[in-house]
């Protein structure tokens, strides 16, 4: 019983929603306080979880049901750190939302919706049956388009709900189908009982596939992206909940699910595929951006293509702390967002632009691999690197590379030189010390990678390659930025390629009412 411990999060977090649900309207400082009250105990609680985790080890709760499928709670490595997380995230968000939304005539509801979320996502990540993580899965997705809707009166609004409705069921819909495959496969809808299975060679590849489905269409990886980028018609807690939370269920699913997603190597390649491409077009169009709430969007697209990617390679330690970084990193940058031209402008000292030669990025990108090889190479000596990870580093250091492309510049100073070099070579043993740590907090909780055969051979060299390439490219930009050819790309690339016009396009024909339940398009 010890193990229904992690439940009392969720619990805390739907009487919060009631609280909010009972106001409706403008909520008073003392409901305020409560709700608030309410999400830092849920903390607390998931603190407890970390600790009891470290007491008696992993495991899980009785089951609530019959024949192996019902409610039971999960407790484990993953689990944990996601439900430490979500909590801390979402009291942050919650706070912040009490004041950003402070005399709205709907405060009470939108703070019911908002915590009602919150709830499903934490029952998602401890769910131990399945029966459960697909109900919160669902109902996850279904908060998120009434949150989205809270300005219901805009058109931007209604079309970002349709479209992400539409993914929404369709990924539903993917997982439900492999649930049934694995509960029929395995017998029972116990998910530990389940990765046991797989682990001992009863993987089935289109339970994967069906797993692979559902995780892309939440994570808003290519074609299906263009979504992300068009909440920022809700309130800005909502981005933050969504680019810091909802966002990452996708990886999370895959995390929850290694032990099948490893028996199917073709899907693996998949996700590599998908995730690597929607990594470089989001990087790519990121930059191209001027709005910084839309820059930030494309930035999530980018990072969960690269998260996808480094499921694909089977890295699942490195995509769950990812997860994590990213989740922190993006709350603080969307609610802080709205002061960020500002502090900009405060901070920016006129003189002359430091514009790297070819000779200097070529300088730059050797000495990086020169300072991760030395490096790279000592840690797969002594510490056994897998091929994968090695690759997953070289694609990180081309980014210190572009930055110390800037320090070899003519008008850089030196001492900025100095300090990018230390930072490659801080960067290339940390991602390693980062890599062993998660490795060893996730021990026998996911599978390690397997060796790669000549497809996954194929797929880490075109990623490196191809990542290189852009960060080369990306490097000497204000070496071309101004020809002709430059300016129209950039143009094309600032509209996501019409990717997203195209899905606007196929939508179109749709009314709101027809793809919304009538209860969310009123």
């Amino acid at each position: 019983m010890i193990y229904l411990i992690p439940f009392g999060a969720p619990l805390l977090v739907l009487i919060a929603a009631a609280v909010g649900a009972g106001w409706g309207g403008r909520l008073p400082s003392s409901a305020g306080h409560i709700i608030e009250a309410l999400l830092l105990s849920a903390l607390t609680l998931a603190v407890a979880a970390v600790a009891l985790l470290v007491a008696v080890g992993p495991g899980t709760s009785p089951l609530a049901g019959v024949d192996g499928f019902g409610l039971s709670i999960r407790l484990d490595v993953v689990s944990a750190v996601m439900l430490l997380l979500v909590t801390f995230v979402g009291w942050i968000v919650t706070r912040f939302s009490l004041t950003y939304l402070d005399g709205e005539a709907r405060q009470g509801r939108f703070m019911a919706w908002l915590c009602l979320t919150l709830a499903s996502v934490l029952v998602l990540v401890i769910a131990g049956n399945l029966v459960v993580l697909v109900a919160s899965w669902s109902l996850t997705s279904f908060g998120l388009t009434r949150l989205l809707l809270f300005y219901h009166d805009r058109p931007a609004a209604r079309r970002v709900a349709r479209k992400k409705f539409v993914i929404s069921r369709l990924s539903d819909g993917a997982l439900v189908i492999a649930a049934v495959l694995l509960a029929v496969r395995f017998g029972t809808g116990d998910i530990a009982a389940i990765a046991a299975g797989a682990r001992a060679g009863g993987g089935m590849t289109l339970a994967a596939a069906l797993l692979a489905v559902a995780a892309m269409l939440n994570s808003a990886q290519f074609p299906v992206h263009g979504w992300l980028t068009e909440v920022m018609e809700a309130p800005t807690p909502v981005s933050s909940l969504l680019h810091a939370g909802v966002i990452n269920a996708g990886g999370f699913l895959l995390i929850r699910f290694a032990d099948v997603m490893v028996q199917s190597p073709g899907v693996l390649a998949a996700l590599v595929m998908v995730g690597g491409f929607t990594a470089l077009f989001g990087g790519l169009v990121m930059l191209t951006q001027s709005a910084v709430k839309t820059s930030l969007a494309w930035s999530t697209i980018a990072q969960m293509g690269f998260m996808t990617m480094q499921c694909g390679l089977a890295l699942f330690p490195l995509a769950l702390l990812h997860i994590v970084a990213h989740s922190l990193y993006k709350a603080h940058a969307f609610l802080s967002s709205g002061g960020a031209v500002e502090r900009i402008a405060m901070f920016r000292r006129p003189g002359r632009v430091a514009v790297p030669s070819p000779a200097a990025v070529g300088r730059a990108f050797l000495i990086a691999l020169a300072i991760y090889g030395v490096i790279g190479g000592a840690a797969a000596a002594i510490l056994g690197q897998s091929a994968q990870a090695l690759a997953l580093g070289a694609i990180l250091i081309f980014g210190i590379a572009y930055l110390l492309a800037q320090g070899l510049a003519d008008a850089a100073p030196r001492a900025l030189t100095r300090r990018l070099a230390a930072l490659a070579t801080g960067a290339a043993v940390g991602y390693f010390a980062l890599h062993l740590s998660s490795e060893w907090l996730l021990g026998g909780t996911v599978p390690p990678p397997p060796v790669p055969g000549p497809l996954e051979w194929v797929l880490i060299v075109l990623a490196v390659i191809s990542f290189g390439l852009v960060a080369v490219a990306q490097a000497m930009f204000p070496l071309w930025a101004y020809h002709p050819a430059a300016a129209g790309l950039r143009v094309h690339l600032s509209h996501g390629l019409y990717v997203n016009a195209l899905a606007d396009r196929l939508l179109g024909g749709w009314r709101l009412r027809s793809t919304l339940p009538q209860g969310l398009a009123a």
